[in-house]
């Protein structure tokens, strides 16, 4: 979704693990593997503060980033934060072979994302926007979220 909304506004968009992922020069799962959730978590901090300064864009981080509050509190104001709502059975079809490659899902994918959004729906909802992406096709949650940030912008 972010790409599609960042093509609507004309902004660039970041996928915050991908840029991990080119500075470490290693994957997600290998950072996991051989430093731990906790390194990754600097790693994600580190790249969210190079941001700081960014032109508007479009960033998207992973479902973890938002549980670290002095993270996000990088970016915020003027950054703003979305939250698509999704269940997580839908999550994990929309995911499809992607799982295998998430550290965080690698046995019982559902019942870990199920575990993973019971602890992280609060700060979730904190979000400035919440689009539950169960009732609209990726058009609809792309107009939802452009809409939202033309009437955000000074």
């Amino acid at each position: 979704m972010g790409r599609a909304v960042a093509a609507a506004l004309g902004w660039p968009f970041i996928d915050l693990d991908a840029e991990i992922v080119a500075r470490e020069g290693q994957s997600i799962a290998a950072i996991f593997a051989s430093h731990g959730e906790a390194r990754f978590r600097e790693l994600e901090r580190e790249a969210t503060g190079r941001l700081r300064d960014a032109r508007p864009s479009v960033i998207a981080p992973g479902g973890g980033w938002v549980t670290a509050p002095d993270t996000v509190a990088l970016l915020r104001p003027p950054a703003r934060t979305v939250y698509l709502r999704v269940s997580a059975g839908t999550a994990l079809r929309r995911m499809r072979r992607t799982v295998r490659i998430r550290p965080l899902l690698r046995r019982d994918p559902l019942t870990v994302l199920r575990r993973l959004l019971d602890a992280r729906q609060s700060v979730y909802e904190q979000a400035d926007l919440v689009v539950d992406t169960e009732l609209l096709d990726p058009q609809g949650v792309t107009q939802h979220i452009v809409a939202f940030a033309k009437s955000s912008l000074p």
